[in-house]
């Protein structure tokens, strides 16, 4: 399969005053396409910076950046912009709904940008909250949904933009272990499916319904391993995917 992520000798360092603080040490690795990675680590390890990198809110200090083979490491504010919109699905810890609107006017949202008519962003946005399993929450706000339902609206909204990708910022971190297996579960099925799912997490037990694991510790790559079968999550008779 084709590489969707690529990094090679990514390195991001920041500049306070008079000193320089390396945050990424020139780090390497792949993702294929429809992989389900996990990236772990300490805090101050790192996978929040490369999270922006890898989500385009950031650019590197050295390095390469290349999502479904193209450079983007070096692009201007606005192609990075465009590159966001178009290419990456964001799923957030805190959700980031707006409380005023509705499930379906969230996952609309995005698609205001992509110059699709009213009609077919109503369509597409219809069809993501089928995809988890809300197609009769449409019209509630979030306020009036559960945790758990909030951030497949979330995960909704993503999907919308058909992203190469879509990166999840500690999807579970607020929601009960019921809630978080079932969001989990809803990842898996998009993993099955064909999707290319970048989870990023400090909790092991997310990292187990992934297929692979990269651990970073101060700024560099300390492991990057499959995860054993028997030690995978939410497998059915099917067997892993």
């Amino acid at each position: 399969m084709p590489d969707v992520i690529r990094v090679e000798q990514l390195e991001r360092t920041y500049h306070l005053g008079s000193v320089d603080v390396p945050a990424l040490r020139g780090i390497d690795f792949a993702i294929p396409q429809g992989q389900m990675v996990a990236i772990m680590g300490p805090s101050g390890s790192g996978k929040s910076t490369l999270l922006n990198l890898l989500g385009c809110l950031d650019r590197p200090s050295g390095g390469r950046y290349l999502l479904a083979g193209e450079d983007v490491g070096r692009k201007s504010d606005d192609q990075l912009a465009e590159v966001r919109n178009a290419r990456i699905g964001f799923v957030f810890q805190n959700y980031n709904l707006l409380p005023q609107l509705t499930a379906l006017e969230n996952v609309e949202l995005p698609l205001v940008y992509r110059g699709l008519s009213a009609a077919a962003r109503r369509r597409r946005a219809e069809g993501a909250l089928e995809s988890v399993g809300l197609a009769d929450r449409g019209h509630h706000r979030p306020l009036e949904l559960s945790g758990g339902q909030q951030q497949r609206v979330g995960i909704a909204r993503a999907l919308a933009g058909q992203p190469d990708v879509i990166l999840a910022d500690e999807p579970t971190g607020n929601l009960d272990s019921a809630s978080g297996e079932e969001v989990l579960r809803l990842f898996l099925e998009l993993h099955r499916s064909g999707r290319t799912i970048v989870v990023v997490t400090h909790d092991d037990d997310v990292s187990h319904y992934t297929e692979r694991t990269i651990h970073l510790r101060d700024g560099v790559v300390v492991s990057d391993d499959p995860v054993p079968p028997e030690l995978r999550r939410g497998l059915d008779e099917r067997g892993a995917s």
